[in-house]
């Protein structure tokens, strides 16, 4: 099966590359457990929006904050295991474009084995059997777009249950699904 599988919040944790930046740069302390909303990243710091949030994280250090993401622990290691399974990892992403070099050389660096790589905000328009992600603008949209797919909303603190997606916590819980799927 195409499994589509989105990266920040699911593959790479978004929240605490930027935190760490951000307490470095600025002198705070948060942690990841004080992330609780998706548009966190402008309500807890000092920048005025999301334009001012994205202008600081485009270069850090000659590099935007994406290609500092460390991976979930577990994450890459149950890619490749859906891959020797027989199944296509897509990797379905949205990223401001300064992120995009940065992304595809994240991917190559870290071995995630992506069959194909589709930076977009509009995921529906990859077909895949299964979709993993966190953003609860994106659930949604695959969901109303994807009827005959299982989309699957990996549970955060910034994301709602949404009718239709089925819930999980981790890539265990992804795994039973898709292995489910499979047997049918």
């Amino acid at each position: 099966m195409r499994l589509g599988i989105d990266l920040d919040g699911v593959v790479a944790n978004f929240t605490k590359g930027w935190m760490g930046f951000y307490n470095e740069q600025f002198g705070t302390n948060f942690v990841v457990a004080d992330s609780k909303r998706w548009n966190d990243l402008v309500d807890l710091t000092h920048f005025n929006d999301i334009a001012e949030f994205w202008e600081w994280c485009s270069d850090l250090d000659g590099r935007s904050v994406f290609w500092h993401l460390e991976p979930f622990p577990g994450a890459v290691e149950a890619l490749h295991r859906f891959v020797e399974d027989g199944h296509d990892i897509i990797v379905i992403t949205t990223k401001p474009a300064f992120a995009e070099a940065d992304t595809h050389e994240w991917i190559e660096r870290h071995g995630i084995p992506a069959a194909e790589v589709h930076i977009t905000e509009q995921k529906w328009l990859f077909e895949c059997s299964v979709y993993l992600d966190d953003g609860p603008h994106i659930l949604p949209r695959l969901v109303r777009h994807r009827p005959e797919a299982t989309v699957c909303r990996y549970i955060r603190p910034w994301n709602d249950p949404v009718a239709g997606a089925v819930d999980v916590r981790d890539f265990g819980e992804f795994r039973d699904v898709v292995v489910r799927l499979a047997a049918d």
